[in-house]
């Protein structure tokens, strides 16, 4: 059987979206046990020319479920109005990713995979291909990149976190040391 898009895509969006959530639990919590202001971890970035926290998860967000909801518009323009200032804010960015990624039906998906779609900043339209290679060649990268990055800046500030954390819930059945 073939890989339908929808398989590529949505299952990797969906478990990295919930390593997010916990993430962000972890980060809050780490905050307050080791008496750090909030704003101290949210503001951080890898490199000063870099996002910080909430700009990484807006764009986790725009590039999973936003970026669904565009592509049968045939335009993909990025949406940066609201940025998360909060771990709550963070949350509910990531939660609604998380149930609009849900929500996306594999086979109306499949209809518009070969479908045109145009890449336009500012007015310009930078690329075009088709909806597949759009979601697979630019959205994927830029949200892993992403997610990688916001769990680096939480692992650079000291939150206890391991690959497993970034990972989240994977579909595969984890055998447990009992049952090896």
């Amino acid at each position: 059987m073939p890989l339908t898009l929808h398989a590529a895509f949505v299952p990797t969006c969906e478990q990295l979206l919930g390593g997010m959530r916990t993430i962000i639990d972890r980060a809050e919590a780490h905050a307050r046990a080791e008496g750090i202001e909030d704003t101290d971890l949210i503001g951080a970035s890898l490199a000063p020319d870099m996002w910080t926290l909430p700009w990484h998860v807006r764009a986790c967000w725009v590039h999973s479920g936003y970026a669904l909801g565009l592509m049968p518009t045939g335009e993909f323009t990025p949406d940066f109005t609201a940025i998360p200032e909060s771990w709550d804010a963070m949350r509910a960015m990531v939660d609604e990713a998380s149930a609009t990624l849900t929500g996306v039906d594999e086979n109306d998906l499949e209809r518009i995979a070969e479908d045109r779609v145009v890449f336009v900043l500012g007015g310009r339209k930078l690329m075009e291909g088709t909806v597949s290679q759009f979601l697979l060649g630019f959205n994927q990268t830029n949200f892993q990149f992403h997610a990688a990055t916001f769990y680096d800046i939480l692992r650079m500030k000291g939150v206890k976190l391991g690959k497993m954390d970034y990972m989240g819930p994977m579909q595969m059945t984890r055998q447990d040391a009992a049952g090896a």
